[in-house]
């Protein structure tokens, strides 16, 4: 009896070894999935968080644009307003206009003097 007891308990003994062996298998592929979501889940935040901040900085970035491109277009009209005052300095009657112009510079209780 005592072998055939001895046989039971190496066969449960057994089934039990393979049971806890597939116990500690199924931990350990347990535990890297859950290791393995977690990277996911943080290289997932890691991106949205990217992404936001690339779309402020972008959005950002736009908005310099258009303050940057209404004061180009502002000065180039200036520019084109000085280009022709300057132009017309050298047409018939120039210097007549650029007395003119200076009358305003020139203020009332003052003395104007012109060099000849």
């Amino acid at each position: 009896m005592s072998s055939s007891s001895n046989r039971r308990l190496k066969r449960v003994d057994a089934a039990t070894l393979a049971s806890r062996l597939q116990l500690r298998e199924q931990r350990k592929e347990l535990i890297y999935s859950f290791l393995a979501l977690s990277m996911k889940v943080g290289l997932l935040a890691l991106f949205s968080v990217s992404l936001v901040k690339l779309c402020f900085a972008y959005h950002q970035r736009l908005d310099r644009h258009g303050e940057i491109s209404t004061i180009l277009n502002d000065e180039s009209q200036r520019l084109e307003t000085f280009q022709m005052r300057f132009d017309r300095l050298f047409t018939i009657g120039g210097t007549r206009r650029f007395m003119d112009d200076q009358d305003q510079w020139i203020e009332q209780d003052r003395l104007r003097i012109l060099w000849k």
